[in-house]
């Protein structure tokens, strides 16, 4: 009894100590995973929205203009005008990115200090972000390429962008409900969502212990949901986007 009662004790103490912790922000947890976490969320929505609209008119916008002639009159294949272009946005959203990112750690420091900092949820947030938005850029790219009227260019992207940030979730998610645990959630649910980008993204970045939650499973059925497999989709998705681009910027006639 009374070691029954010693530890019925101690689990009060903790879980109290615990309550108080929480309530003083303090549980052991690195304020920067925090932060990076909540980065995530704004990021997953707003670095593909930034480059799309940073993309979608870098081929309609001189269509329009009539500067797309004098560009190909110049001795650069259309590749080389391609990648001149990714190049010059994608450093555009690195440093946007970057600002961004420093900023925040710059807000946990003097709230936190520096003791206990871990500084690499930020780091793998940044160049995962980097990796995002190349994707987004080349299907910018893409859309520019086929339509001759930024307008429409626009309007186009931001219906992609809505389809592959939110509605693609919320379809999957009425997906899961409906087949209640059937085969769609242990066989093909890994593969739809590694297959996003956006997905690949988030889950990069959510903390272990939330995606091992997340995923658990489905990790059981399929390797597919683990960490080579949402870097693979993220990697992999800049390169595919930006050879469709240049594919049909290649039919492009100014």
């Amino acid at each position: 009894m009374g070691d029954d009662s010693g530890c019925t004790d101690e689990f009060v103490c903790s879980g109290f100590n615990a309550c108080g912790g929480a309530t003083a922000g303090n549980l052991g947890v690195d304020p920067l995973t925090v932060a990076a976490t909540s980065i995530t969320t704004l990021s997953v929505y707003l670095v593909p929205l930034i480059a799309l609209l940073l993309s979608f008119d870098a081929i309609a916008g001189e269509i329009e203009r009539g500067t797309l002639a004098l560009n190909l009159a110049y001795p650069l294949s259309r590749a080389q005008i391609l990648i001149g272009k990714f190049l010059a946005h994608f450093l555009v959203l690195a440093f946007a990115v970057a600002v961004g990112l420093m900023l925040s750690a710059a807000l946990v420091i003097v709230q936190n200090g520096l003791v206990g900092l871990s500084f690499l949820p930020l780091v793998r947030l940044f160049f995962t972000s980097l990796a995002l938005g190349a994707t987004f850029l080349g299907i910018g790219y893409a859309v520019s390429a086929s339509v001759r009227q930024p307008g429409v260019a626009s309007g186009v992207v931001i219906i992609i962008w809505l389809v592959l940030v939110v509605l693609y979730d919320l379809s999957l998610l009425g997906v899961l409900v409906a087949d209640d645990g059937g085969g769609f959630t242990t066989t093909f649910f890994p593969y739809f969502l590694v297959a996003n980008p956006a997905d690949a993204f988030r889950l990069l970045n959510m903390p272990d212990v939330a995606v091992d939650a997340l995923t658990s499973g489905v990790n059981a059925a399929s390797p597919v949901a683990g960490t080579w497999g949402l870097l693979v989709s993220l990697l992999g998705w800049p390169f595919f986007a930006l050879l469709a681009a240049w594919l049909v910027f290649r039919k492009v006639e100014p």
